[in-house]
């Protein structure tokens, strides 16, 4: 693909989602990161009926550990890795207070020096919370950058890297989340939604089809 047609990608994106954000409900950095930590191997959707419970008990790192790790398992304990991801989050909560005053670090060393936070996270937290041009490289952005060839890549930080260079510099800021949104809705693994694809012609993906199934999206 080149920088032509990666303009015109991104350009159809904004057009169809001028102002793209994540999924995960917060209000404040402290609960997208307490979010984003809690969605590893989980979906947005359950991660968000969690915090729904948790933070109107506890969106601060003193009031979650004044909460306690056993009561946060509870609250989070419908979530995957719940009992590995409640000790992180304790954990933490305590280095946050101890070394930043209880505020979430704006750099990527000391986000990445937290329990459980890892590159991905960290991207997240810069981009979402604090409007760094950062590429957090899930499944989705990793499975997007290879089979459209927006940004090929064997690992993730290939593809992050990739894009970073290759993304046109106004779209930089939002690349993360459209990417995420088109793998999760149209892009998807195993069935990938080519005929409502607004990209489809700019795509390298030698399966896609061009037309829809026989009796799908037609008038009742």
């Amino acid at each position: 693909m080149n920088a032509q047609q990666r303009h015109e990608f991104f350009s159809r994106l904004r057009e169809l989602n001028p102002h793209p954000t994540t999924e995960l409900e917060f209000s404040t950095p402290f609960e997208l990161l307490v979010a984003v930590a809690l969605s590893a191997q989980a979906t947005d959707v359950s991660v968000n009926k969690v915090t729904r419970r948790l933070f109107p008990l506890a969106n601060t790192p003193q009031a979650i550990l004044d909460l306690g790790e056993d009561r946060l398992r509870e609250l989070i304990s419908s979530i995957g890795l719940f009992n590995s991801k409640a000790k992180n989050v304790i954990a933490t909560c305590r280095i946050l207070l101890e070394k930043h005053g209880g505020e979430v670090p704006r750099d990527r060393e000391s986000l990445e020096a937290l329990p459980g936070v890892g590159r991905k996270t960290a991207n997240v937290v810069l981009n979402t919370a604090f409007g760094q041009p950062t590429m957090a490289v899930d499944t989705h952005i990793f499975r997007v950058g290879n089979r459209t060839g927006l940004a090929p890549g064997k690992t993730p930080l290939a593809v992050e890297k990739a894009l970073l260079k290759r993304v046109p510099a106004e779209f930089l800021l939002d690349a993360h989340h459209w990417l995420i949104l088109h793998g999760r809705y149209v892009c998807k693994a195993r069935k990938p939604d080519c005929p409502q694809c607004v990209v489809r012609d700019l795509c390298r993906f030698r399966g896609k089809t061009v037309t829809a199934e026989p009796g799908r999206d037609e008038p009742k």
